[in-house]
């Protein structure tokens, strides 16, 4: 895609956020609600030589699901999102096949649904292209990285993870002071209902990362 037709994707995209999602399959529904606090409950309350292979159990579950329901865009969003998380907590060369397998998840889910989880599939493929090493190592791209990342800004504006991760990647970039506005805005974020634990774990890495730039 060239660099012209990114602002008309984005334009579409922000139009078609306004739209009233179809609804999940109720299976399909209620698996994403235990994935994600589960998800939550790994990062934020277990600690940090338990989570990778509790990661790697979460994952599996993740499968599960998708081998019942291969075409819910939401299951392979979520696969994508444990297999990155557990990327970051195995390390080393574990690490660089976990996120091949979520970046093969997530561009499943985008093709089945771009817009499915107010976009999630975009934010957190825009912050696989950031965090992993480039080549020869693995796909790090920071083009790439930007591209995902305004798709899933244009998907869902007001998002707390749509915010922290383009405010994470201007850090990375040296654009601090986009940074702190993409961050500040990121705390006014609406809450989401039954993500109360992930939404306060994400704020108080946003606070962490402010606290950071403002030293």
């Amino acid at each position: 895609m060239t660099r012209r037709l990114i602002p008309l994707l984005l334009a579409a995209l922000a139009w078609l956020a306004t739209l009233p999602a179809l609804a999940m399959d109720a299976e399909v529904a209620t698996t994403v609600q235990r994935l994600q606090g589960r998800w939550a409950e790994i990062r934020y309350t277990l600690p940090a030589d338990r989570q990778a292979a509790a990661y790697a159990s979460l994952a599996k579950e993740a499968e599960r699901a998708l081998d019942a329901h291969p075409d819910a865009a939401e299951l392979h969003a979520w696969a994508g999102i444990v297999r990155s998380t557990q990327a970051g907590a195995s390390g080393g060369l574990a690490a660089l096949s976990l996120v091949k397998q979520a970046r093969a998840e997530l561009e499943a889910s985008l093709a089945l649904d771009p817009l499915a989880l107010d976009g999630a599939a975009y934010t957190s493929l825009g912050a696989l292209y950031y965090q992993v090493p480039g080549w020869p190592l693995s796909f790090g791209d920071d083009d790439r990285a930007e591209h995902y990342l305004r798709l899933g800004l244009a998907a869902n504006p007001e998002g707390l993870d749509s915010l922290y991760f383009w405010g994470d990647y201007l850090h990375e970039q040296g654009r601090d002071a986009l940074a702190r506005q993409a961050l500040r805005h990121a705390l006014d974020a609406p809450p989401r209902p039954g993500r109360e634990r992930a939404d306060a774990g994400r704020r108080e890495e946003i606070r962490r990362l402010l606290a950071e730039l403002d030293h």
